[in-house]
């Protein structure tokens, strides 16, 4: 398999529930005016806690400094794995379960944080930009790994690691919940956004329900339920977070999508697994000897 370091160098930022006035008009510009930014790299995320924002630093410049908006401090950078061309079938398990052994649990091994941005198409493992030849030197016999470059995709290759491998990390189980929402993986055509703009303002905003014949999904429209990972705000030194969820349900075969935010993380998994994996993590949370 290939790992392409894609040419994006990102923050992870925080809006506060009661701030989104502010920060709606560069909102909607980032993702309805493509034409009129030069981001290219942006995620938008809610929870009950927050709004995570992802983006480029093209697109972070245009977030109005406010005392509603929290910034981590490191600059990320995303990763992307790609099979050689070769897709998987749909009886494989999906998201970040197909990364969870040849990935997540070598980087949590080497206590590399990182931040997960699973969607309908790929997966994005965000690392920290000063961990990155811990990163290379952990994955390259496992990988051939390209960095992109001005649009050209070039063989990367480890330096000299003057920081060395971290030793002695901790790792902390955290406790899992479960709400009672289903959920479908979807996807939209971005060239659809002019005409739906109106619509999906709605939909970010004012709660609204999408029009279901504008989304792409599953031939099987099959549901997922959420995991949230952790009691208490993660924070984003901490290393292990998405190996003590990806792990396990990669060794029971259980597809997975993972979305990290600002304060916990969260996974979504077949509706139909959910009892097996709640079992799961709360066995491993028991037995911490597992992780």
């Amino acid at each position: 398999m290939d790992l392409h370091i894609l040419d994006h160098r990102l923050k992870v930022t925080s809006i506060c529930k009661d701030g989104l006035v502010v920060f709606t008009h560069p909102l909607i510009k980032l993702i309805f005016l493509r034409n009129r930014t030069r981001c290219k790299f942006f995620s938008l995320t809610e929870t009950p806690e927050n709004y995570t924002v992802v983006l480029d630093e093209e697109g972070f410049k245009e977030l109005p400094p406010s005392e509603h908006l929290l910034v981590e401090d490191s600059t990320w950078l995303p990763l992307n794995v790609v099979s050689n061309g070769h897709a998987s079938s749909s009886s494989q398990a999906v998201g970040v379960t197909k990364i969870a052994k040849s990935v997540i649990a070598p980087l949590a091994e080497q206590h590399v944080s990182v931040f997960m941005l699973s969607t309908y198409q790929t997966d994005f493992i965000l690392v920290r930009e000063k961990d990155l030849s811990v990163v290379i030197r952990t994955l390259e016999e496992e990988f051939n790994i390209y960095r992109e470059v001005g649009g050209e995709c070039v063989p990367f290759r480890s330096q000299d690691i003057r920081n060395g491998f971290q030793k002695n990390a901790k790792i902390t189980v955290h406790p899992v919940l479960s709400p009672l929402n289903k959920f479908l993986v979807m996807s939209l055509d971005p060239d659809t956004l002019p005409a739906i703009a109106t619509t999906l303002i709605d939909v970010l905003f004012y709660s609204s329900r999408f029009p279901a014949n504008l989304l792409f999904t599953s031939s099987s429209q099959e549901l997922w339920r959420m995991v949230r990972i952790g009691g208490q705000p993660l924070g984003f030194d901490e290393c292990g977070i998405v190996a003590q969820i990806s792990q396990p349900l990669a060794d029971s075969d259980i597809s997975a999508y993972y979305i990290s935010t600002f304060s916990f993380d969260h996974a979504l998994v077949p509706e139909e697994d959910i009892d097996s994996v709640i079992s799961l993590l709360q066995q491993q949370r028991h037995d911490p000897s597992q992780v």
